[in-house]
């Protein structure tokens, strides 16, 4: 049996031991830490003394054809802070209340996803708020409750001169989504990058956002500056010089300022864009800048869709202005004559169902100028009737109809060239002859963008040449011919001279310039008619081309063809520095 002296001689062994084996554990930790990865967290303390600063090139900025600034920089600043000093505790929720004290109102979830979807690294800098004016920076920095761990950083705020004038072309730019960041992987974008969201602003969006810099810095133990190590400035990014007119533009949106719709403007010969314009619009300034979700709900719920561009992607029924391709196609096919004659009693039959004109009384005896001039529904049954629906598409698509114009802008629809496939395809139904009657004059299921019409009509005026829609000069691409007869076309040319000279286009020519053209008015099944005009002047040597879309204009006789005439009227008169096309 032990006594006391015994148990504690065991239990010093113990201690001995266990202080033996602690220190053994020390040594070995120091050997492991020191010694084996020595050069690991000497290279680890010396990235925990740098920061990283992103350094966001100015953007390109965009110029119309006469050199007016449509999209230009000034100088703003962002609030920049470290994960590591926005990871303590209620330190956003601190930053949030200040914000809205100084009528910035970002709330902590806001700030959190922010740093979230910014968050690289703990050196990494990450911007919290953007956008801020100097008085704003000054005020911010003037509080005593604006945490010290945070800083400024100047930067470049986008701004559009000409705002809702020009905001369905110009479009905006935004903080790059986080659907975005995934798309662009390989493209240097980081969280909290400005990306082009629409428009020019999206289509030329390599060549407008230059390359970034970046600044290593050196911080002390509280992440405070202490010096700058290196750094690498950026570039800015390339200007973009357009082919669009803005006074013409903004004549334009005034001629539509009580309507829905669009007008288009090109020359007839390069393709080149001098006005797109669609109403209703919005003021693309507080987007690039920034808004809440209320506002930004504001501009998408509203039921005119102010950011839907009417001008590329808005499809309508041709109306008559499609009876200027029927009338081309059924000369190039031999269909008929110039001087070929159909009599308009005011409808046709066709198996239990009336085609009327829509001149109840009819037209009586008409050849094909005077089917034009009068725009004559019942004759182009005929014609539509000899020709079928296949040579019709095949002359449709010749025109580019059913298919993206290829203009550079994002968004672009294709419209329809519809057809028999089509119909079975997407209606599970035989195609009828009453079909192609309808197709005849550009109503059914044939729909075509504004700015598709311009190029057909631009096709016609130009002598037979399909052109490519652009706004900048470098995406200019060499006409195609179509494969028109010059004396055929002059038939139809003539047709269409008389349309506004002395038939139901008069209005369009009653603004100092002779202009060639179709009226328009397409059935609307949601409300009254939709008013066209399509057009070119000067009609003895074209220069432009412009298509005016009216929703619910009910007239395009009396609505859209003025607009187009004053439109031709003032580029012509107008003519501001020519494109490099």
């Amino acid at each position: 049996m032990l006594d006391a002296r015994d148990i504690m001689d065991v239990r010093l062994k113990f201690l001995l031991y266990g202080i033996l084996t602690t220190l053994f554990f020390l040594f070995a930790g120091l050997y492991f830490f020191q010694i084996v990865h020595t050069d690991k967290y000497i290279r680890l303390a010396y990235n925990n003394r740098l920061r990283l600063i992103r350094v966001s090139p100015p953007r390109g900025e965009i110029y119309d054809r006469s050199g007016l600034p449509l999209a230009v920089n000034e100088t703003t600043f962002s609030i920049m802070g470290y994960p590591l000093d926005l990871d303590k505790p209620y330190m956003l929720s601190r930053i949030s209340q200040v914000l809205s004290n100084h009528g910035i109102p970002v709330s902590d979830e806001e700030l959190a996803k922010t740093v979230k979807r910014q968050r690289l690294a703990p050196y990494q800098v990450i911007r919290l708020v953007h956008n801020l004016t100097m008085v704003q920076m000054a005020e911010l920095f003037a509080d005593p409750e604006f945490p010290n761990q945070l800083f400024p950083l100047p930067v470049w705020r986008r701004v559009y001169p000409s705002g809702a004038i020009v905001a369905n072309i110009t479009g905006y730019v935004g903080e790059i989504s986080e659907n975005e960041l995934k798309n662009a992987a390989d493209s240097n974008y980081v969280g909290g990058d400005i990306i082009g969201k629409g428009g020019i602003e999206r289509y030329h969006e390599e060549q407008l956002r230059g390359v970034p810099g970046e600044e290593a810095i050196e911080v002390n133990a509280r992440g405070r500056k202490v010096r700058t190590i290196d750094s690498l400035s950026s570039k800015r990014g390339d200007d973009v010089l357009l082919t669009l007119d803005t006074g013409a533009q903004k004549k334009a949106m005034e001629l539509l300022s009580d309507y829905r719709g669009s007008i288009v403007a090109l020359d007839v010969n390069t393709g080149a864009v001098i006005v797109s314009a669609s109403s209703p619009t919005y003021d693309n300034n507080p987007l690039a800048w920034g808004v809440s979700t209320k506002e930004w709900h504001e501009i998408t719920d509203d039921e005119g869709k102010p950011m839907h561009d009417r001008a590329i992607s808005g499809v309508y029924p041709p109306a008559s202005t499609f009876k200027a391709l029927v009338a081309l196609a059924a000369l190039e096919e031999n269909i008929i004559t110039p001087n070929m004659t159909f009599t308009c009693h005011g409808s046709i039959q066709l198996s239990n169902r009336v085609f009327r004109c829509w001149r109840r009384g009819g037209h009586g005896s008409l050849n094909l100028t005077g089917a034009l001039q009068n725009s004559c529904d019942v004759y182009f049954y005929q014609v539509g009737m000899k020709m079928g629906i296949d040579r019709l598409l095949k002359w449709v698509k010749k025109f580019g109809v059913g298919a993206p114009t290829g203009v550079d802008l994002t968004g672009e629809a294709s419209g329809n060239a519809a057809g028999p496939e089509w119909k079975k395809a997407n209606r599970k139904e035989n195609w009828y002859q009453g079909d192609t009657v309808n197709y005849s004059i550009g109503q059914g299921f044939l729909l075509l963008t504004p700015i598709q019409l311009a190029r057909v009509y631009a096709a016609i005026a130009n002598g037979g040449y399909l052109v490519t829609p652009h706004l900048s000069p470098s995406e200019f691409k060499e006409p195609v011919s179509i494969g028109v007869s010059k004396e055929k076309l002059a038939v139809v040319q003539r047709g269409l001279d008389y349309v506004v000279s002395r038939g139901t286009g008069s209005r369009a020519g009653r603004f100092g310039v002779q202009v060639a053209g179709k009226t328009g008015t397409a059935q609307n099944a949601h409300g009254l008619d939709h008013a066209l005009f399509a057009g070119y002047a000067p009609a003895n040597k074209p220069q432009y081309v412009a298509v005016a879309v009216v929703e619910a204009g009910e007239h395009g006789s009396s609505v859209a063809s003025p607009m187009v005439g004053e439109i031709l009227a003032h580029i012509l008169s107008h003519p501001g520095e020519k494109d490099d096309s």
